[in-house]
């Protein structure tokens, strides 16, 4: 097998939305953060998924978003510089996107994706994902929203559809097993 790790929306606008989420993201980013840097341990691509809101759509909640804003960089306590970034201006990593190729050029056979909010950004693009092929794999607790029964129906649902779903450290155990 071999692996790559997606982050989704891992943003200073994302994270800091408002309190609840950014609530939720202070419990989350530890364990992320430990997790990246076991992944880098053993050598995986480590991927971050950056949302990026094209010039042409002028939502409110998109500004932070736009290219060049503050609140769209990669929060940096998750960023190597050996780290890829791929934009994406939508919820799923492989819309519109070159994703689906750099995977390819990996050789890559299976995704583990964590990130923001699990019922949205992490499943339509661990949906994508199968639908292309791929092995799907989601660490349950590196993956957050900032209402906790979403995250619980979106790993049920992801668990039933596509993808194994357990804790960060069953799956660096997977992964070990399986390099």
């Amino acid at each position: 097998m071999k692996f790559a790790v997606l982050t989704n929306d891992l943003q200073y606008a994302a994270a800091n939305k408002h309190t609840e989420r950014r609530n939720a993201v202070e419990k989350f980013l530890p364990k992320q953060i430990n997790f990246l840097k076991e992944i880098r341990e053993l050598s995986i691509p480590i991927i971050h998924l950056q949302l990026v809101k094209p010039d042409s759509e002028e939502n409110w909640h998109d500004k932070q978003f736009k290219r060049n804003e503050p609140g769209v960089k990669i929060i940096k306590e998750v960023f190597e510089d050996t780290d890829l970034i791929i934009e994406k201006s939508k919820d799923s990593g492989f819309f519109e996107t070159e994703l689906d190729d750099v995977l390819k050029k990996l050789e890559v056979d299976t995704i583990i994706i964590t990130g923001m909010q699990a019922q949205i950004c992490v499943q339509t693009t661990a949906a994508d994902g199968y639908f292309r092929g791929y092995n799907i794999i989601v660490p349950s607790d590196v993956v957050v929203s900032t209402n906790e029964d979403d995250s619980s129906r979106a790993l049920k649902w992801l668990q039933k559809y596509c993808a194994k779903v357990d804790t960060s450290n069953e799956i660096i155990k997977y992964i070990k097993e399986n390099i």
